[in-house]
């Protein structure tokens, strides 16, 4: 049982899955913070205050619907997603266009098979029946 476990946890998914996961709990406090120190003071600026959850309170009976909570939790995904798709998708994207590049530039080997039917293939056009 425990050697099936073994197996389990040294697959190359299952590490990288954990690395992917423990490095993305790192980065959401670098997001976290971009989103509460730079990006909802800008927003605050904008429109008076970046928290609308004392905001848009629709009170029945005694319930209370809070429309501003709300709106401030989908103005963070926004910008969260924003913030995500602007400083790692999109230079990540670049990166690998640029290495794309840089292979499709790079001359590629050919083996020695190919070269020996290539110099058949140019002896029979020529009509060469050495």
């Amino acid at each position: 049982m425990l050697k099936g476990f073994k197996e389990f946890i040294a697959r190359g998914n299952v590490v990288e899955m954990a690395v992917g996961v423990i490095i993305g709990n790192a980065f959401k406090g670098i997001v976290d913070e971009l989103v509460t120190d730079i990006l909802n003071p800008a927003i605050g600026a904008l429109f008076g205050k970046a928290d609308f959850s004392k905001s848009f309170i629709l009170q029945i009976g005694d319930s209370q619907l809070l429309f501003g909570a709300l709106l401030t939790a989908i103005i963070n995904f926004v910008l969260i997603a924003f913030a995500v798709y602007f400083f790692i998708v999109v230079p990540m994207n670049y990166f690998a266009k640029m290495r794309k590049k840089a292979e499709d530039a790079a001359p590629k080997e050919v083996s020695e098979e190919v070269q020996l039917l290539t110099e058949i293939r140019d002896a029979l056009a020529k009509g060469d029946r050495a």
